[in-house]
């Protein structure tokens, strides 16, 4: 495999002066990195002006790990720097090396040193994004159990992100309430809870949990629409309670968080029936949404039907950071790991919202 030195050995193409990503590398034992090369080699124009953090090697297994027969390899150029990823060429892979990383590492094993390399990638990006070297951060996929077994006390990229900006802000992590989003073309969902057990995320369906979801999501969508965005509320219970046959939540709860929210000016409506929501709010040529998006009441609620309709099309943010991040909408695949057959479709689109949003 080829690597190309930044910045002077080799030609370069115009600088281009689109904002500056970052790019994780992800669990090194999933597809994070072939994913990221296949980016690189597939979407050149999606991908100018970002670069991937990690392990030098590692990129360099996942470039090989994606060569095509009678194509020629992606070369893969070290920089010292985010800058100098605007004087790389078209199809062509640059690594920003970050120290203390492992090698590569065996496809498709948990392992604490993956989980830490994921997470130290993610920690020098929010934290370059947060200084204002970058405009946007986007994570490939992290292994959770690798995480843990790493001892990073944080579930996932979206709590960990959160403790970053929280703690450059000076504040608690609880005074910088974040949600995370799942968005594609034709539906883009708010989760009230992310990551916890079921029946913790029952309990977490409180009045001044929704109301502030309701503000973090109008607040987000708000500065990318240029307008009020229209915000479909899903109930918790089967067809949103049956007015209190099924459940009272949606009476004690949820109604009176959208009450409050609409006497702050938002355009919330609700709460719908879950089980049909969804569909309103799909937006397709034949049928534009109703809403902008739904707030959904917990994880697998909201994400489950925009995952249904592709997850190559479906792009993960976080909204309420003081930075944009997106990421994927799937995981590890340490099953397919290393066979270069991940689809990077999703990764592309995670490239493209990043840039949409940073250039609010």
């Amino acid at each position: 495999m080829t690597d190309v030195f930044a910045p002077g050995s080799t030609p370069c193409s115009a600088p281009d002066a689109r904002p500056l990503l970052a790019i994780t590398q992800g669990d090194p034992a999933g597809i994070g990195p072939e994913i990221i090369a296949k980016a690189f080699r597939d979407a050149p124009d999606q991908m100018q002006g970002a670069f991937v953090v990690g392990e030098l090697a590692t990129l360099r297994r996942a470039a090989a790990c994606v060569r095509q027969p009678g194509i020629a390899d992606l070369p893969v150029a070290v920089i010292a720097s985010p800058t100098q990823a605007r004087e790389m060429p078209p199809r062509c892979l640059p690594v920003l090396p970050l120290a203390g990383l492992p090698g590569p590492l065996p496809y498709g094993v948990v392992a604490a040193q993956a989980g830490r390399a994921a997470a130290d990638c993610v920690v020098w990006a929010a934290q370059a994004a947060l200084r204002g070297d970058i405009a946007a951060v986007v994570t490939a996929p992290l292994h959770k159990e690798a995480l843990h077994a790493a001892g990073v006390d944080f579930p996932g990229h979206t709590e960990l992100l959160q403790a970053q900006a929280a703690a450059h802000a000076g504040v608690q992590r609880g005074q910088m309430p974040v949600r995370m989003m799942l968005a594609s073309e034709e539906l883009c969902t708010v989760l009230v809870s992310i990551h916890m057990a079921l029946r913790d995320a029952l309990d977490a369906v409180t009045r001044d949990n929704v109301l502030q979801t309701l503000r973090i999501t109008h607040a987000a969508l708000f500065k990318s629409l240029g307008r009020r965005p229209r915000i479909g509320v899903a109930g918790l219970n089967p067809h949103a309670g049956e007015a209190g046959l099924f459940g009272r939540e949606e009476i004690d709860v949820i109604a009176p968080a959208i009450a409050a929210a609409r006497s702050e000016g938002l355009d919330a409506s609700g709460p719908w029936a879950p089980d049909t929501v969804f569909m309103r709010a799909r937006n397709t040529p034949a049928h534009p949404g109703e809403f902008d998006v739904v707030v959904a009441m917990y994880h697998d609620q909201g994400l489950i039907p925009v995952k249904y309709l592709g997850v190559d099309k479906g792009v993960n943010v976080t909204l309420g950071l003081p930075l944009v991040r997106t990421s994927p909408d799937h995981g590890t695949a340490f099953d397919i790991a290393g066979t270069g057959r991940a689809d990077a479709s999703s990764l592309i689109e995670a490239v493209r919202w990043a840039r949409r949003l940073s250039a609010q």
